[in-house]
């Protein structure tokens, strides 16, 4: 298996070419790119791996790449390499020849994350990769949102998940190593939105607001809110969203830190109700909820302990905590692989390897943007 300094000694050199070979050998899931299409208005050079090594090509000579250092250039090098990677998997030819990856750049983030996960990349880097991954189709469109967003919205929240200058540096490679007839047209579209952030201050950092109130309210409300001036808060409860793989700490996260407050837990209602994991989840989640409204009606403050992996599961928490106007800090954490997996077998649970290996394909790490405090405690 591929550890970190392996991915490490794979990096380029200045102005070499890469180790293609080396990597296609040692990194297996780049190999079914050679054999995926795609669009051909698109991408008329061909199949996934063709453009992939364009757009390497295309970012180790780019400005961002040249004046990086080691860390950054990691973080480039492989947000470049592993930016189609989903493609594969999301791949659909239609009958009348086009060609479409639906969602690959989120779910290119998971299969990335889990990638190097296991190969040990230190957490910090590894997310600065995914991030980049999971919106690097962002900068082609931001002026032209499916969902009539304002593009100082998209940019603001978006500097609070993912450096904008090295999003900006996937981006421009990933347009510029393709051959399409519009090109030109949407490398200017990616110049206009590095104009955008330098223009609202949130290309070097996140962009600023009164307080975190302040900022999740904006966020919440797709910038239809004030991002500019404070206000009053209506009280509600302190709630802690535990989240995390199956075995990564959040039961002794919760007794160590916050002893004294009341926790609900799916596996706790699971237990009262004399379920195992996956039988009548519907009806765990509703008593589990409703003890949840229950605190959050008294605004008493507790701890919500649950994998809450996906984005989708975290949202349905989250929606109902802030309808009660409750100040939520998410706590994610993690263990490598070898902990985690041992760690589970000792526990009198009936989550298997199994259960742990489908959860990793909806495993997306919570963003800054996300609540009003997020913490990352990794082992």
């Amino acid at each position: 298996m591929i550890d970190y300094q392996q991915l490490q000694n794979w990096m380029p050199a200045n102005n070499d070419e890469p180790d293609w070979r080396a990597l296609w050998e040692g990194l297996p899931d780049l190999q079914p790119l050679a054999t995926t299409p795609q669009d051909p208005y698109y991408h008329a050079e061909g199949d996934v791996w063709t453009h992939t090594k364009m757009v390497v090509n295309e970012l180790l000579a780019g400005e961002t790449y040249q004046q990086a250092d080691a860390e950054q250039r990691f973080v480039l090098f492989y947000a470049a390499l592993l930016h189609d990677i989903a493609k594969p998997a999301t791949t659909i030819v239609k009958p009348d020849g086009g060609v479409g990856s639906p969602r690959h750049s989120r779910r290119g983030a998971v299969d990335a994350r889990i990638l190097l996960w296991r190969a040990g990349v230190p957490f910090a880097l590894r997310e600065r990769i995914c991030r980049i991954i999971a919106q690097h189709q962002v900068p082609f469109f931001i002026f032209d949102d499916r969902a009539q967003r304002r593009p100082e919205f998209l940019a603001h929240r978006m500097s609070w998940e993912v450096s904008l200058q090295e999003l900006y540096a996937v981006a421009l490679a990933d347009m510029s190593g393709r051959t399409y007839e519009k090109k030109a047209d949407s490398i200017a579209d990616i110049a206009l939105f590095r104009e955008l952030a330098l223009q609202e201050s949130c290309w070097e950092q996140p962009r600023g607001f009164p307080d975190e109130v302040v900022r999740q309210q904006y966020f919440r409300s797709e910038g239809a809110t004030a991002a500019d001036y404070g206000y009053q808060q209506p009280e509600g409860s302190e709630v802690v969203l535990l989240c995390g793989l199956p075995a990564s700490g959040k039961n002794t996260w919760a007794s160590r830190h916050r002893p004294d407050w009341p926790t609900v837990s799916y596996d706790d209602a699971r237990g009262e109700m004399g379920l195992k994991y996956g039988q009548n989840e519907g009806k765990v989640a509703h008593h589990a909820i409703d003890m949840a409204k229950e605190h959050l009606r008294r605004k008493q403050p507790f701890v919500w302990n649950a994998t809450h992996l996906s984005q989708e599961m975290r949202s349905n928490a989250l929606d109902l905590l802030y309808a009660y106007h409750a100040k939520i800090r998410i706590v994610y954490l993690e263990a490598a692989e070898k902990t985690l997996r041992a760690r589970n077998r000792k526990r009198d649970s009936t989550v298997t390897d199994k259960v742990i290996d489908r959860l990793l394909y909806r495993w997306e790490i919570p963003l800054p943007s996300e609540a009003h405090w997020v913490e990352y405690v990794v082992e």
